[in-house]
């Protein structure tokens, strides 16, 4: 998923990465809305997951 898609599905995908990701929050998500680095970034330190990985589950999303 580009970053132009993420911004056309923003409401779809925070609901999505909600789901996926419990301890996301609202102010994670906000701070991240239409910064797709620092979104991957704050999904990395919540699972310690890499960048690669998270990108991969962000195109299931």
């Amino acid at each position: 998923m580009t970053e132009l898609e993420l911004k056309g599905k923003w409401n779809q995908v925070k609901g999505k990465l909600k789901e996926k990701y419990g301890s996301l929050t609202d102010d994670d998500l906000q701070f991240a809305e239409g910064k797709y680095d620092q979104l991957v970034g704050r999904i990395q330190e919540k699972t310690g997951k890499t960048k690669e990985e998270v990108e991969k589950e962000l195109e299931t999303v």
